[in-house]
């Protein structure tokens, strides 16, 4: 007999399952052969086959319960990792990956290849007795199986992870954009007096002067300034340099924030208020209604630099000193160089396309050069497209004369400068003519982001406290440049570059140049 007929003759397998129609088919093909004729024969093959085919199944189906079951619990498990925060699409991977390599997953995989290898093998051309059949344990073992397998699995998990993954990113861009909204709707009430805590400043009259006009810049900062009880005020009714009234005597600071409907006390700095005077006034504060705020005599100084620790009863306040070297020194410089690279070549055709303008504009060079201070106090040549006559610096000092902008008195500013070219002033209205700063900040004598370059002529009007604007690069950007550029008055110009001294980070920056886009586009103070 042929080894191809001999498999194919092999016996069915024993120990069926009940109600599998096998007990019927073999008394059916007994009687067939006893008969000996060719009907009988032809229903034993059949028989034969059909026998095969349905024990073999009740058999997969019998040892699949169990694997179902298994499978049950994995997919159990894999759900609880797909609700774990923002990585559950790698965890189901995982758990996936984990439960196939120990088998739980692949027993139920390889009954279901082992119904399918049967059926095929009863029912395809070549594959009864004397056929070319295919093995029963086909779907087992197979390599080829095995890999579609896997492959599925995978797939499958990949398409979870990528949906999961998807919703997060929505759910978050939704969350800010609505927190963004309903800050913008906050900061517009309290620009009108809204849903503002309305103070009374307690303390001297030069303190309570620095602290009114520094929260009368932030509006959205929530305090509105409604009086001042300082001592000795018989000769002022009211603050230098704004509109708050002022009320003689400390001692009776409780009935005038009463009297005035406000809800918060600022203490300032003065020698009339010591520890115990502090604390008496807070005791008669009504508690959740009234509160008490104590300003020190610190400005301008950024909320990361300053802890509170208490200490032996006493509130200490810790200031962090500014630190100009170390690893947020070389993160802002690898920040400077992939920025202004990223730029150049972005900006490059709107580059080339200013300097043929330039050109075509009239006689001259299209880069101006001019010798600006940077980094502790060194010169160097600034870059910028030539927004004015080529005559410009010999025609300042007849106009240095002229009446200018009260707020630039050292920097010198004109409106109707008539200097500038048309094609110039076309750019000075969107900042275009400092974009060849690029070039500077990429061979590293400015930065992205910084204080103004000043002029070498300006450092003369400069007092001492100025000169820590050299302690860091000049930046093309900075905070006066995104607060109203050359609408400021120096008073405030020195105030912003002295803050970003201070207090500067890779994060600030970026907040500095979103705001700078705005600037842009706005061309407010760009003149």
């Amino acid at each position: 007999m042929p080894p191809r007929a001999r498999r194919c003759s092999r016996r069915a397998p024993t120990g069926l399952p009940r109600g599998c129609g096998a007990a019927r088919s073999s008394r059916v093909r007994r009687m067939g052969e006893r008969r000996g004729d060719g009907e009988g024969g032809r229903h034993a093959l059949r028989s034969r086959a059909h026998e095969r085919v349905v024990g073999a199944v009740g058999v997969a189906r019998a040892a699949d319960r169990p694997a179902r079951a298994r499978v049950g619990r994995v997919r159990r498990a894999a759900r609880v990792a797909r609700t774990r925060r923002v990585g559950h699409g790698v965890q189901w991977v995982a758990a996936r990956h984990r439960a196939q390599l120990h088998g739980r997953v692949g027993r139920r995989d390889r009954a279901v290849d082992d119904r399918a290898a049967v059926v095929r093998h009863a029912f395809v051309p070549g594959a009864g007795c004397g056929g070319a059949g295919v093995p029963l344990d086909r779907g087992r073992d197979d390599p080829g199986v095995r890999r579609r397998r896997d492959r599925g699995v995978l797939a499958e998990a990949r398409h979870r992870a990528r949906v999961h993954s998807a919703r997060v990113p929505l759910g978050l861009l939704v969350l800010l954009a609505s927190r963004w909204m309903w800050r913008q709707w906050l900061n517009v009430m309290r620009r009108g007096g809204g849903y503002s805590s309305r103070v009374l400043l307690v303390g001297s009259v030069d303190s309570a002067t620095s602290v009114a006009r520094q929260l009368a810049r932030v509006p959205e900062a929530g305090y509105r300034v409604v009086g001042a009880c300082v001592h000795g005020a018989g000769v002022i009714d009211r603050l230098p340099g704004s509109n708050v009234p002022v009320y003689d005597g400390v001692e009776h600071a409780l009935q005038t924030m009463r009297d005035l409907g406000a809800d918060t006390v600022v203490v300032t700095s003065s020698d009339e208020l010591g520890p115990e005077r502090v604390k008496s006034l807070s005791w008669g504060l009504i508690p959740g209604a009234e509160h008490l705020v104590v300003a020190p005599s610190l400005i301008d100084i950024g909320g990361p630099r300053i802890h509170t620790r208490p200490v032996a009863g006493l509130p200490l306040i810790h200031v962090e000193t500014p630190r100009f070297e170390g690893r947020k020194l070389v993160a802002k410089r690898i920040f400077d160089l992939v920025g202004s690279a990223a730029l150049i070549v972005v900006l490059s055709p709107v580059l080339a396309g200013l300097a043929v303008m330039v050109r075509m504009s009239g006689d001259g060079p299209v880069l101006f050069r001019q010798e600006r201070v940077g980094i502790n106090g060194e010169p160097f040549a600034m870059l910028k497209f030539r927004s004015m006559v080529v005559d410009a610096e010999a025609r300042l000092a007849a106009l240095a004369a002229e009446r200018r902008d009260a707020g630039n008195t050292v920097m010198f500013k004109m409106k109707d400068d008539p200097r500038v070219t048309p094609i110039g002033r076309l750019m000075r209205r969107f900042s275009l003519d400092e974009l060849p700063q690029l070039f500077n900040v990429l061979r590293g004598d400015m930065s992205l982001v910084g204080p103004r370059p000043p002029l070498v002529r300006e450092l003369s009007a400069y007092d001492t406290h100025v000169h820590r604007r050299f302690l860091v690069k000049p930046g093309i950007t900075g905070l006066w440049q995104v607060s109203g550029r050359s609408d400021l008055s120096w008073e405030d110009t020195v105030r912003l570059d002295l803050y970003y001294v201070e207090n500067w980070s890779i994060t600030g920056d970026l907040v500095i140049l979103w705001r700078t886009a705005r600037a842009v586009f706005g061309s407010q103070g760009a003149y």
